[in-house]
């Protein structure tokens, strides 16, 4: 059974109905005892980082979010899920992530050409860094085993994922490359929302579902 995080933060019923799409057995969920029976969490998540991390801390869904993970069980974050994994973020003000995979959320502003409108909305093509050892296209990460590099999926951000390039997975294109995905072992996290992708995310989610 496939878990969806219920913090009162993200595009719920669409995740849950792609996941049933692809015959997936998902619930959503903001119970602790829910979440430490599910064999796999997804972490959504549209807005603002402190307000989105408050309200995980709400009935200490970041503790068992976090502890499942160390102890394995596959983990996704989406959009502001997946900001939320990292370190800390730069999102007016400094503000503490759940620390499972080292990074830093930044602004694209200044980052990006100023001709570059902010924040950054639509399809854009994937691209899977090649990394020392890594050549091999069977080497990618698991969640991308049925989807090719170029191929298109939906992004809504302002912000992004920096100092963790070696948990990077795939990048995109937008003026600048920036981070589109990461893993760090059972954990994953998509920038861009899979569940809005079409065949792409779909197959996303799918492999997520199969691990």
């Amino acid at each position: 059974m496939i878990a969806i995080v219920d913090y009162g933060v993200g595009n719920l019923f669409s995740l849950q109905s792609s996941l049933k799409a692809i015959g997936a057995e998902v619930t959503i969920t903001g119970d602790a005892a829910v979440l430490e029976k599910a064999d796999k969490i997804i972490l959504p998540g549209v807005g603002a980082f402190a307000d989105a991390a408050s309200k995980l801390k709400q009935n200490d869904l970041h503790k068992v979010v976090i502890s499942q993970a160390r102890q394995g069980k596959p983990l996704m974050g989406i959009c502001l899920g997946m900001q939320l994994l990292f370190d800390e973020s730069e999102e007016y003000g400094l503000h503490k992530g759940l620390g499972l995979i080292p990074g830093r959320v930044i602004s694209m502003k200044g980052i990006v050409p100023d001709e570059y409108k902010i924040p950054h909305i639509g399809w854009n093509h994937l691209i899977f860094p090649q990394k020392r050892g890594h050549e091999n296209p069977a080497d990618k990460s698991p969640i991308f085993s049925n989807v090719n590099e170029g191929d298109c999926v939906y992004f809504v951000h302002s912000f992004f994922a920096s100092d963790c390039s070696q948990y990077v997975t795939a990048c995109t294109e937008y003026g600048k490359l920036l981070t589109a995905a990461v893993q760090k072992d059972n954990i994953f996290g998509c920038q861009f929302h899979p569940e809005k992708s079409g065949s792409a995310g779909l197959s996303i989610l799918k492999s997520f579902c199969s691990l």
